[in-house]
């Protein structure tokens, strides 16, 4: 028999058959003297190496170096010449055909068993059974699993946990409840399987049955998956009721214990519990800290988020790449740059896998932040962008009015060979969007079924439609809504009805307003941008209506918010807002800026003042709006030169927008506002959206 291709180094070889020519385990009785170096080279080639341990009849050392090798095939050629292999090698075969999840070696080691009528005992039949289910082959677990003339409990929990693993609980329940006994394994089995399928409630069920037996006591594995599925419910009650059996049954010791606990009260809404069972856990790991974080992230507590990250680097214990995401997505969701730099500034000093996804949560939090120069600069440091590096890239030029720019790395993102998915078009459609690029955007939409092979989405059809809304084509934009496979939902009417605001197409907007009512009718934009349609056509009777309709369904218009933060310190602003310690002086310097700004040609836009009131009110209205008081108050704030960098938690308004032009130009100063929609760059009386937003 002719061994070919024997690539392995000499020395590795050497020391793997001096292990095997003294193991108690060689299928040779007599003693072997270990190979030497100088008696290894005496072989003529490596293919006379595995020829001589046949020749010896040492087929099962041949074998064991074959399967280290992952040379599966010879080895199969190997067990081929054997007429009555033994138990051993036939273990080995199957145990390797696990490790490596090669089912149809598995299934050529099975057919020789049958074959040269050797009578596999229950382990060999039970590490079958293993191997059928651990290789997803189920079909073939449950025949060979009925074939077999004795079964243990290991046959029952490895067929019952290869079902449970695979999503078929139905067939998983059915053996669960016909096995003759149950241990552990089994319990948790049918428990974890119920948890990983979405089906919380049958797993807790399955606790309380559990819990009835006399004979099932809970181990750490079992009561880890009650308390998951406590909290995937959520029940905090139920999550409770598993802690105090814990602690009646002395398993609150065990640190897998302590950390399902801690998740089921971060869950289920308890982050002072959670955060109290995580304080009591002696031997804390990193993945203990970056769950602990991200349940801080998760309940909207910012603060204690970011002091438990800062606790963890003073532990001495090193974040990994998931506590580094985890942050660094936490502030890009709250635009703190300044935090994500600080940790940024960490990650290099302790030497960061570029290769790992934090690089593309850096790209991600400085594209969320509005930074692209420090974007695109770790993106270029990246030696392969992920998909989400790119499309973090692409959606950020996007929504910071680059749309040219998000368009090239799009066109670069097709010839590095990487492939677009579903949200990466999200980001194109919506640089096309800001842009105003319609026929560019209704290439690239089309191209997502015809060229990309991807469906459509209820996104792409939202950007779409907000695209040919914006820029007044509404007859395309019909068409289009008319033949959707899907059915449109709450995005691609509000995306209309923007653009009905925008062209004053009211009966198009009533028919958007319409759906929206329907769909969320607690939602007050809709009823706020019909009243100031209505408001702009003069049309004040249906103006009232909609402020009836809100009163009697309770609807409360959301207050528009900005916000702008000065040496780390966050300062809020609303409409009229008299509250800030120096809100006079704001208030004296807007009244100047108003001044000097109608000198240079300002007049402000009141056709989306709701109140049937005088001009000149409607102006002393709009002189106030929130991000027009954190503009001002940013410009007394900092030394002349300095950006200024506002957030607001709506789209901000037409007069604003036109407004902050003029700021921008007299007060000689770069101003970002970022709205709920996009960033905006003010800079020497022009916007980085084009007017386009």
């Amino acid at each position: 028999m002719q061994f070919l291709n024997f690539k392995s180094s000499r020395s590795l070889y050497l020391l793997n058959l001096n292990k095997l020519i003294a193991s108690p385990y060689s299928s040779q009785t007599h003693s072997h003297k270990p190979l030497t170096q100088k008696t290894f080279f005496r072989l003529n080639t490596e293919e006379g190496l595995l020829n001589r341990l046949c020749k010896d009849g040492r087929y099962k050392d041949a074998i064991d170096i074959l399967c280290q090798q992952k040379r599966f095939k010879e080895a199969i050629q190997v067990l081929s010449q054997l007429d009555k292999p033994s138990a051993s090698i036939y273990s080995t075969l199957i145990q390797s055909s696990i490790q490596n999840r090669v089912l149809e070696v598995g299934k050529k080691v099975h057919e020789h068993i049958k074959l040269s009528g050797f009578v596999p005992g229950l382990v060999i039949s039970n590490r079958l059974l293993e191997m059928y289910a651990k290789c997803d082959s189920l079909s073939n677990a449950q025949k060979l699993f009925d074939e077999m003339i004795e079964r243990d409990l290991c046959s029952w929990n490895v067929l019952i946990s290869g079902y449970a693993k695979m999503g078929f609980l139905e067939e998983a329940r059915k053996m669960f409840d016909k096995m003759p006994e149950r241990d552990n394994f089994s319990w948790t089995a049918m428990i974890s399987g119920y948890v990983r399928h979405d089906k919380p409630n049958e797993a807790l069920e399955l606790c309380r049955m559990m819990k009835r037996c006399d004979n099932s006591k809970s181990n750490k594995f079992t009561i880890s998956s009650a308390l998951a599925a406590a909290a995937a419910v959520p029940c905090l009650r139920i999550g409770k009721e598993i802690h105090c059996h814990i602690m009646r049954t002395g398993l609150d010791s065990d640190e897998v214990v302590w950390s399902a606990l801690s998740d089921m009260y971060g869950k289920c809404g308890s982050i002072e519990e959670a955060r109290h069972i995580f304080d009591k856990m002696v031997n804390r790991d990193v993945v203990t800290w970056t769950a602990m974080i991200d349940k801080y992230f998760e309940g909207g507590k910012r603060e204690e988020g970011f002091d438990l990250f800062a606790d963890l680097l003073r532990s001495g214990i090193r974040p990994n790449e998931f506590t580094f995401a985890g942050v660094l997505n936490a502030c890009a969701d709250l635009s703190e740059e300044e935090v994500g730099k600080q940790v940024h500034g960490h990650m290099i000093r302790i030497g960061f896998d570029p290769f790992s996804f934090a690089g593309s949560a850096l790209v991600h939090m400085y594209s969320k932040c509005g930074n692209m120069v420090n974007a695109e600069r770790v993106f270029r440091g990246m030696p392969r962008p992920d998909l989400v590096s790119w499309t973090s890239l692409i959606a950020g030029y996007a929504q910071n009015g680059h749309p040219n720019e998000a368009l090239h790395y799009f066109e670069l993102l097709l010839k590095s060979g990487t492939q677009p998915d579903h949200i990466t078009f999200v980001g194109v459609l919506s640089a096309c969007t800001h842009a105003g690029l319609v026929d560019e955007g209704l290439q690239y939409f089309h191209s997502i079924n015809k060229e990309h092979g991807l469906n459509h989405t209820a996104d792409h059809y939202a950007c779409i439609i907000d695209l040919l809304a914006r820029s007044g084509r509404f007859e395309e934009a019909e068409n289009i809504i008319n033949k959707m496979t899907i059915k449109p939902d709450k995005f691609l009417w509000a995306s209309l009805l923007g653009g009905c605001r925008i062209h004053r197409n009211l009966k198009l907007a009533e028919r958007a307003a319409e759906a929206l009512f329907e769909i969320e009718p607690e939602n007050p934009a809709t009823y706020v941008t019909m009243a100031n349609i209505y408001a702009t056509a003069g049309m004040w009777s249906e103006v009232a209506k909609i402020r009836k309709t809100m009163d009697d369904r309770g609807v409360v218009k959301k207050p528009g918010l900005s916000w702008i933060e000065i040496k780390r310190k966050a300062h809020v602003f609303i409409v009229g807002d008299t509250s800030h310690p120096r809100s006079k002086e704001i208030h004296q310097f807007l009244g100047k800026l108003s001044k000097r700004m109608k000198e240079e040609g300002f007049v402000p836009d009141t056709n989306f003042v709701l109140h049937d009131v005088e001009e000149e009110q409607k102006e002393v209205n709009l002189s106030y709006h929130s991000e027009k008081l954190a503009v001002a108050f940013g410009i007394i704030s900092t030394p002349q030169g300095t950006p200024i960098k506002v957030f607001k938690n709506l789209r901000t308004c037409v007069d604003c927008h036109t407004a902050i032009k003029f700021i921008s130009k007299i007060a000689s100063r770069k101003i970002i506002v970022r709205d709920s929609n996009r960033f905006h760059c003010f800079e020497d009386g022009n916007c980085s959206c084009g007017d386009f937003w």
